[in-house]
């Protein structure tokens, strides 16, 4: 995809906001300002980026600076969606467990070069699905504990321990959350055209080139969500990551 930098890009840019924010409203869905707050933060924070990866490419440890800053970011964010601000390192050990394994596997393998403008992006794009993948499991699991306490009590009064308790509660949830991705996966090529294989395309790479890029990305993908989920739902069982509320409510 190609854009042209000009008026017509801030008419369309200006024009689609409105459209969501016409639509919100029709569907009274009360989103119209977060629409625009979200919009006008993009434009703002990749007009910045954008400066800041020309020089942050040229060597890995300022690339490696970048994304670990956006690692920051995601885990500031994930925690905030989660409620969970008071056990931060609980949540960036369950971010960082599922993106550093796939990114050594990537870039130890030789299928990725481990350069600047390598790193930024296939590093980058693994953080933001680990902390949405975060984001997914700990919204399906705080809600479930919350409307299932007395499941939770009635196991433990029948001597089950805690973590058993617990993960009998929000397993089922920790495997829909991954549902997307894997759905992603198989359609790809077939619904969607992602990312990856549109930007080897524009950067002169052939169509095999392209492809094989967006499967890297999409299994490294697949591979970081799982690992997030099953580290999640491990510290949620053992009541390492929780909400205030719940951390009182689920006593062992």
């Amino acid at each position: 995809m190609t854009v042209v930098l000009g008026w017509g890009l801030g008419v369309a840019l200006v024009t689609l906001v409105l459209l969501a924010v016409l639509y919100s409203r029709l569907g009274d869905l009360g989103l119209a300002r977060q629409q625009v707050v979200a919009a006008v933060r993009a434009v703002l924070q990749l007009t910045v980026v954008s400066l800041v990866i020309v020089g942050a490419v040229r060597w890995v440890w300022t690339a490696l600076l970048f994304v670990f800053l956006m690692f920051c970011i995601a885990v500031w964010t994930a925690a905030g969606r989660a409620g969970v601000r008071n056990s931060l390192p609980w949540v960036a050990l369950a971010i960082a467990g599922g993106v550093i394994p796939v990114a050594a596997v990537v870039f130890l393998s030789g299928a990725s070069p481990f350069v600047g403008v390598a790193i930024i992006p296939v590093v980058s794009i693994i953080i933001g699905n680990a902390m949405t993948a975060h984001t997914l499991v700990t919204r399906r699991a705080f809600p479930a504990l919350r409307e299932q306490r007395g499941q939770y009590e009635a196991a433990l009064a029948l001597g089950f321990e805690r973590p058993w308790a617990v993960r009998e509660i929000i397993h089922r949830g920790t495997a829909e959350a991954l549902v997307p991705t894997i759905d992603t996966t198989r359609t790809v090529g077939l619904v969607t055209l992602p990312g990856a294989f549109i930007g080897v395309l524009l950067g002169g790479g052939t169509p095999l080139q392209a492809g094989a890029s967006q499967v890297l990305v999409l299994v490294g993908i697949m591979a970081a969500n799982a690992g997030v989920a099953i580290l999640v739902e491990r510290l949620i069982s053992t009541g390492r990551l929780l909400p205030p509320d719940l951390k009182g409510a689920l006593r062992p």
